[in-house]
């Protein structure tokens, strides 16, 4: 059976590997002090989370077997999304990923080409992976989860972070080693075995 928890962890940390907000991560971690770069892009990670948990308790007012339902349903035609995606992914999407992560950061350095500061750099890193993050699966996935966890969302909170917190550690301190090996196509279809997975686990535990 799946924590609430451990449902999070396990969802963020396969969705997050090679997301833009991933290479934004690596980039930003070339130019700048790691452990800044980490405390902005965890914040920024984490406040989405929080916000996405809420969102996701808002939902769970709903039917108890509407949620139920819905779960599965979501996490099966999610995770066939994601597969089709990748299927038809280029072998050069994660290039393309790369790129987009390349031109927010060059465009945020110049808007601010001047400041190098502490607080400079934490807000850039922020601001960036914030608005990267608005949006994509993992913010979906996380308020899917906590609508079904309605009892437990510190739990489906924790584990959310956590993986954000794994995913950026290895952005900001091995992120230039293996950004040239990492497959957006592999890691989505990854992504969307897992998505039903979980919905044939919802399925099989029942209500």
């Amino acid at each position: 059976m799946l924590t609430a928890f451990t449902e999070g962890l396990l969802l963020i940390t396969f969705s997050e590997l090679g997301d833009k907000t991933f290479f934004i991560a690596v980039i930003l971690s070339i130019h700048h002090p790691r452990r800044l770069v980490f405390a902005g892009v965890v914040a920024a990670l984490a406040a989405m989370t929080v916000l996405s948990v809420a969102l996701g308790q808002v939902a769970s007012l709903l039917p108890k077997d509407y949620i139920h339902y819905a779960k599965i349903v979501f996490f099966i035609a999610f995770g066939l999304k994601l597969i089709y995606d990748a299927n038809k992914m280029a072998v050069s999407a994660t290039e393309e990923v790369v790129e987009e992560a390349q031109e927010a950061v060059e465009k945020a350095d110049l808007d601010n080409s001047q400041q190098k500061s502490v607080w400079s750099i934490l807000l850039k890193s922020f601001v960036l992976t914030f608005i990267a993050e608005w949006g994509d699966r993992t913010q979906i996935a996380t308020i899917a989860s906590a609508a079904v966890n309605r009892n437990n969302p510190i739990g489906v909170t924790l584990g959310a972070i956590l993986g954000h917190a794994i995913c950026a550690a290895i952005a900001v301190i091995g992120g230039r080693l293996i950004a040239g090996k990492i497959s957006e196509r592999q890691i989505t279809f990854l992504g969307g075995f897992l998505f039903i997975i979980f919905g044939i686990v919802a399925a099989i535990e029942g209500k």
